[in-house]
């Protein structure tokens, strides 16, 4: 296909697929079999690697990789580890919590909810008063950073509660592992999810689960699915280093190359600090602007920030968003039940430079659209 002049990719102020580096995507220009030697030591590597960036080598986890978005990896963990008749507390509050609900719900798993307004934290009392209220719960799930708005969960002290019931918690650290630090051990996570496209800075095609060694050991015969069946696929990792089914070999070389420059950047915290510089640039520039977050910002992460919309009667989000892609800049849409916003994603290979060229471009739109905005 001939070059386009002047084409230029979008930046993308979205919580993924995400801006990656010309490095990673230069990686993914070379074709692997699936059984060849250099693949199969790729893999190996990237296992490691995640094991090493959620602070957990050596210490009794494995890493297994997936095929498919990560919203497939969270659904083959409960296919595959909750046991048959079992019982899932999952607390909510947004979007992606309703996931799991939807996820147990056709996979024929008992469910017990513990609903949280969107604009607050899970509240791990509310998640100890239902695991006194329902007994016979299994298992305890939630979202780390809830992408519906940005907002970071307590972790530690819901897999607290989760460990005094004797349950498995599992947590969907999606938006978060990788940019915000997580003690896996100590907040006795048994199994945690995240996805390529995330803050690694992959490119999309696989999840992949970080797995405590003797939970998914006792999952046997378990799996209510073949393809998402985790603990088949990590002992075919095992065996011999290869996937059960056809892998995403140039997405994998494509991250395995992010793993090198997440080291490369100072690993977590080094990405997590470029990113929160990305979240201030962003917000302060937004405030001036007369922008509002939807969150108080005590209680807003570092990846996705939800702005309310303007009450300006010419506010149109769809003209907004139109605009600003014209621009060369890609946000997203919000998805708060209870709120008009829209989303701007922090992460991705974004720097400063680029947010305060949003801004700029922000700045063009709401002229152009005659916008009046109070700072």
């Amino acid at each position: 296909m001939p070059s386009i002049p002047g084409w230029k990719d979008q930046i993308l102020f979205t919580p993924g697929p995400l801006t990656t580096s010309r490095t990673v995507k230069q990686a993914m220009l070379r074709d692997l079999g699936s059984r060849d030697f250099e693949f199969i030591e790729t893999v190996r590597a990237i296992r490691n690697g995640l094991l090493a960036a959620g602070g957990v080598k050596d210490k009794g986890y494995d890493a297994i990789i997936l095929q498919g978005s990560g919203t497939f990896s969270v659904e083959a963990v409960f296919a595959s580890t909750v046991r048959p008749g079992g019982k899932v507390l999952i607390a909510v509050n947004g979007a992606y919590g309703d996931r799991m609900l939807h996820l147990c719900k056709v996979l024929g798993i008992a469910t017990v909810e513990v609903r949280c307004p969107e604009h607050q934290p899970v509240d791990p009392a509310a998640v100890k008063k239902a695991l006194h209220e329902h007994p016979g719960i299994t298992d305890v799930a939630t979202v780390h950073c809830e992408t519906t708005t940005g907002i970071i969960n307590p972790i530690g002290e819901i897999g607290a509660q989760a460990h005094a019931a004797g349950a498995q918690f599992f947590v969907d650290a999606m938006s978060s592992f990788g940019a915000v630090p997580i003690d896996i051990e100590g907040a006795r996570i048994d199994y945690l999810v995240s996805s390529a496209n995330k803050c690694i800075e992959g490119v999309p095609g696989f999840g992949f689960i970080i797995a405590r060694r003797a939970a998914i050991e006792a999952t046997d015969g378990w799996a209510r699915s073949v393809s998402l069946d985790i603990l088949a696929q990590l002992r075919g990792l095992e065996k011999n280093g290869q996937f059960r089914f056809t892998p995403p070999t140039h997405v994998l070389l494509a991250f395995h190359q992010a793993l090198l420059e997440l080291e490369q950047e100072g690993g977590v915290p080094g990405r997590g600090a470029r990113y929160r510089n990305n979240y201030d640039t962003l917000v302060a520039g937004m405030r001036a602007m007369g922008f509002r977050e939807y969150l108080p910002a005590e209680l807003q992460g570092y990846i996705i920030t939800s702005f309310l919309y303007p009450d300006d009667p010419k506010w149109d989000f769809e003209d907004f968003y139109t605009r600003l892609n014209e621009r060369g800049f890609t946000i997203y849409p919000g998805k708060v039940s209870n709120a008009d916003c829209f989303r701007i994603g922090n992460i991705g290979r974004i720097f400063e430079s680029d947010v305060r060229d949003l801004l700029a471009a922000i700045r063009e739109t709401i002229d152009a659209m005659g916008l009046q905005l109070h700072a």
